[in-house]
């Protein structure tokens, strides 16, 4: 897909299931030294607010790369994330559970040698009824 292809109001998705199961969300404690316990111990999670442990608010949100790869696969030049401009977390995503993401065009607007590309984000945890993460993020394709 060219950056040219792209414009405002356009929505594509959903992509494909992911699972976010126990060894990712663990891998992620890992990787980010957030062991806290409602992501990381199922016994006492179980107990808790959600009845199980979730994945974090944040590798929800890193879950966009994949996302991004797969519904805006663009070809030619360098893209760059250039970041985001609200992020909220509506629902959690209980590990073993499957998300999927669709995204819409919100703008784009011509910078010199690049696109910036203004996208809305929203990432649902099968059969729930709020999205697990609606994020608006930014970014640039350079020629």
């Amino acid at each position: 897909m060219q950056i040219e292809e792209l414009e405002a109001g356009q929505k594509l998705g959903p992509s494909e299931w992911r699972e976010v199961d126990q060894a990712r969300i663990d891998l992620f404690a890992e990787a980010t030294d957030d062991h806290q316990w409602i992501h990381v111990d199922p016994a006492r999670a179980a107990a808790g607010p959600f009845g199980a442990t979730v994945a974090h608010g944040f590798l929800t949100l890193s879950l966009l790369a994949p996302f991004a790869y797969e519904l805006l696969p663009l070809e030619g030049g360098m893209v760059v994330n250039y970041g985001l401009e609200r992020v909220r977390f509506p629902s959690p995503v209980p590990s073993g559970r499957r998300i999927r993401a669709a995204v819409e065009i919100e703008e784009l607007s011509e910078l010199g040698n690049a696109t910036q590309v203004r996208v809305t984000w929203t990432i649902e945890v099968e059969g729930a009824d709020m999205p697990a993460c609606v994020a608006t993020q930014l970014f640039r394709s350079y020629r």
